[in-house]
């Protein structure tokens, strides 16, 4: 009988990363990056205004309020994305330009006032919006009538102020999500070098199953491993495809994941691995290895754990794709995913950290907990991080699965513990 953490060492010392590629930005979310990016050009590229205002001289403001304002002649418009006042012209003496959010500030201002703490041209109380120069063409012109003082440089995104020319934008090895993307946008960058997200083809096994949706009949069950184990493929950060259930009969098996594997990096399949007379995923695959081939093909093994003691692992294929086979139990396949496909698909994205994150906590419980001698066993449980307890939910049973849907945590018992007592200390793995 092979240990957990023997079964999973063997797994991991046979998969590598996968092949860097270059991708666009929007194909690239999810995947991790094999180089460094250095930044380009400068955030932002250029002063411009936080707020919608008016781009002065602090001194021509100085000790204006709102019985003595400072009147300013309005000298133009600013709008994001243009270059600013026509011809480059500067603000002088007595001067405000109107400007608008991102709009670059112009030469010789020194500042930005907010529209509220102006008239907004309008030669009354203080403005609550800039005026719409569809609706009133002489906004820009003019004069405006400034009720507050401002400081030097105040609300103004200063050029670089975010990020500068050949400063470290990411680092190889992180994941491009959403802000990453934005950055590599911003900084100019279509396309990054990458290791692609995993492909991972989920195949279910069993007469029994039918799919949902559909109409159950005597002595049959609705297929929900395929539906939970490409989830978690997702989740894990792979592009995951669910196959419809397979019958059992071996040829159709070995002919449905042959066809497969022309969009696989992972096989996955769940079913029919135990000692039963119908255990077809044992009797398609057992001998699919190439004999000129050390290491290829299926090892079938038992493994000294509860949920998942019957586990499968190899590869198959001209191009050797990994294939883990897990049991058909809903949390006996789940529980197996987590401890050993999940590590997998993180192993070919290039991940340093395959694993969930583990912490210790103390078992809340009002009786002790039973575990087989010489089994590691993973009971579902829920996790209080502010009170640093783990609460198990539903019982030991493999087919629990609606306890499994309420868990937040797997509790782990060690393979010498028979009773975890009420209080005691124990490793908890974190799955959300």
């Amino acid at each position: 009988m092979w240990s957990v953490d023997e079964h999973l060492a063997d797994i991991l010392e046979a998969v590598h990363p996968l092949e860097p590629i270059e991708l666009q930005l929007h194909d690239a979310q999810g995947c991790v990056l094999v180089e460094d990016v250095m930044v380009q050009v400068a955030l932002p590229p250029f002063d411009n205004s936080s707020m919608d205002g008016y781009a002065v001289r602090v001194a021509d403001v100085e000790g204006a309020d709102e019985e003595f304002p400072a009147v300013l002649t309005v000298v133009g418009d600013i709008a994001a994305g243009s270059d600013g006042l026509p011809g480059g012209r500067a603000i002088g003496p007595g001067e405000a330009a109107r400007i608008m959010t991102g709009a670059p500030l112009p030469a010789g201002a020194e500042a930005v006032v907010p529209v509220e703490w102006t008239d907004g041209g309008t030669g009354g109380g203080p403005a609550d919006t800039m005026r719409s120069l569809s609706d009133a063409p002489e906004a820009a012109g003019g004069e405006v009538r400034v009720h507050r003082p401002v400081e030097a440089r105040a609300h103004i995104r200063a050029r670089g102020s975010d990020v500068k020319p050949g400063e470290l934008a990411l680092s190889a090895g992180s994941v491009v999500g959403p802000p990453q993307i934005g950055l590599l946008a911003a900084i100019g960058r279509s396309t990054v070098k990458v290791r692609p997200r995993p492909r991972v083809v989920v195949v279910s096994t069993g007469s029994e199953l039918v799919q949902p949706g559909e109409e159950l009949t005597g002595g049959r069950i609705y297929d929900s491993n395929s539906f939970a184990l490409t989830a978690a493929a997702r989740d894990a950060g792979a592009i995951a495809y669910r196959v419809g259930a397979v019958t059992d009969d071996a040829d159709t098996l070995r002919a449905t994941i042959e066809d497969q594997l022309i969009r696989a990096d992972i096989v996955v399949t769940t079913g029919g691995v135990s000692v039963g007379a119908y255990d077809v995923v044992k009797e398609a695959l057992s001998s699919v290895g190439d004999e000129d081939e050390p290491g290829s093909g299926i090892d079938f093994r038992r493994l000294a754990m509860q949920p998942g003691k019957p586990q499968g692992f190899g590869s198959i294929g001209p191009d050797h794709t990994p294939l883990l086979a897990l049991p058909g139990n809903p949390v006996s396949s789940y529980v197996s995913f987590e401890l050993f496909v999940r590590p997998v698909i993180r192993a070919l994205m290039g991940l340093p950290d395959v694993h969930r994150p583990t912490v210790r906590a103390v078992l809340a419980t009002d009786e002790a907990l039973a575990s087989p001698s010489g089994r590691r066993q993973f009971l579902r449980g829920t996790y209080d991080a502010e009170a640093g307890t783990v609460t198990p939910v539903g019982g030991a049973g493999s087919h629990l699965i609606g306890a499994l849907a309420r868990a937040d945590a797997l509790i782990v018992l060690p393979e010498d513990v028979t009773s975890a007592e009420p209080g005691t200390d124990t490793e908890v793995i974190l799955l959300r």
